[in-house]
């Protein structure tokens, strides 16, 4: 097995946006050097995601878990699962059986996207979303994977649920905080719990983060793209497919004021580290 130059630790090719060319944006990443995870965010992006990373011998994984917009009467947009119009779901039930299934499989490096999400909240959702979280750490800690975590106007909340859950996580690098938005002191706090944090194509087009990234050891550091999203100069306006984790690379170099080279090393070490994925 030859490493990769680079590692997609957080993004979403099996979504509907790429159901015309899923088999070509998968092999430009492979063959651009670009090792990524398709990540669940309910019930059927997750085991799709497994399934696509099963025709793989190496360079594609998965996650499964049900994203905290998903808990309740939810919005989904036409990127993640089809349709000509964005629409709102009647919201899931985290189930323990069906996730604790999939998550034995061998390509599922970790449990999530899960974790908290305030930007539309309805009238149970911290309630909801408190118990779907506690719910995948149950998983996470039963199958000995890492939790994949996405965390919006949540921090707050957040850190003392996951100080309060440390002991049912893995003892070491029990998660990557995906799209980290905290602040220097959340960083502080979640590296004393063991997280790790990845950062994609913002980074690019705002400096907002750069503060977080100069503080964060690198060890603790992971490259993403959250791909349909959030795409990186050059590219902003267009789809976003892991191929571009190069540009995020480049930038969290700058910021850090490290070498490349080094920078490239030291990300894809992180994310075979976090995964356990055996080199």
């Amino acid at each position: 097995m030859q490493n990769p130059s680079f590692f997609d630790v957080h993004t979403h090719v099996h979504f509907a946006a790429y159901e015309a060319d899923e088999k070509e944006v998968l092999k430009r990443a492979l063959d651009g050097g670009v090792w990524l995870v398709n990540v669940g965010t309910q019930q059927d992006t997750s085991r799709n995601a497994v399934e696509g990373a099963k025709k793989f011998d190496e360079g594609v994984y998965a996650t499964v878990g049900l994203h905290p917009i998903h808990t309740e009467k939810s919005h989904h947009d036409s990127k993640e699962l089809g349709g000509v119009q964005e629409f709102t779901s009647r919201g899931e039930v985290f189930d323990v059986a069906y996730y604790s299934g999939l998550a034995q499989e061998s390509v599922v490096v970790a449990i999530g996207e899960c974790g908290l999400d305030y930007y539309r909240l309805g009238g149970e959702t911290k309630e909801k979303q408190y118990a779907t979280l506690r719910g995948h750490i149950e998983v996470a800690h039963a199958v000995k994977k890492p939790l994949m975590i996405h965390c919006r106007n949540a921090f707050d909340d957040l850190i003392p649920l996951l100080k309060s859950e440390r002991e049912n996580m893995l003892s070491e690098d029990p998660g990557i905080i995906h799209f980290f938005t905290g602040t220097v002191a959340e960083a502080r706090a979640l590296l004393e719990l063991g997280f790790s944090f990845s950062f994609g194509g913002v980074t690019t087009f705002t400096h907002d983060y750069d503060e977080a990234i100069q503080f964060i050891p690198a060890s603790h550091i992971l490259s993403e793209t959250d791909a349909p999203y959030v795409t990186p100069v050059p590219f902003r306006g267009k789809r976003n497919e892991p191929l571009y984790v190069k540009y995020v690379v480049e930038q969290i170099a700058a910021i850090r004021k490290h070498d490349f080279e080094t920078m490239c090393l030291t990300l894809v070490a992180n994310a075979f580290r976090v995964f356990r994925i055996n080199t």
